[in-house]
């Protein structure tokens, strides 16, 4: 179980924390968003269903805006622009 965060293309990055409970996977996305430039987009994927919650609190809470939010079996994956 590792934290994967990858670049897909020019402005969008991955970030996998599958395996991860709270508040790792709000950490990690948080640190990855740092990372990365504004209006770049950040797609999170995790499999704890109450880091959905947490994740959205965090980008609201620092000016970034969840798009999407989908789920793919056990696996949430929620779409972040960077404000």
């Amino acid at each position: 179980m590792a934290v994967k965060f990858e670049k897909k293309d020019d402005t969008t990055y991955a970030l996998d924390v599958c395996g991860y409970v709270c508040p790792h996977p709000q950490i990690y996305a948080k640190k990855s968003l740092e990372k990365i430039n504004s209006g770049d987009v950040l797609e999170v994927s995790f499999d704890n269903p109450s880091s959905g919650e947490t994740i959205a609190q965090m980008c609201e809470s620092i000016g970034h805006e969840v798009t999407d939010k989908r789920q793919d079996g056990a696996v949430f994956i929620y779409t972040i622009k960077k404000g």
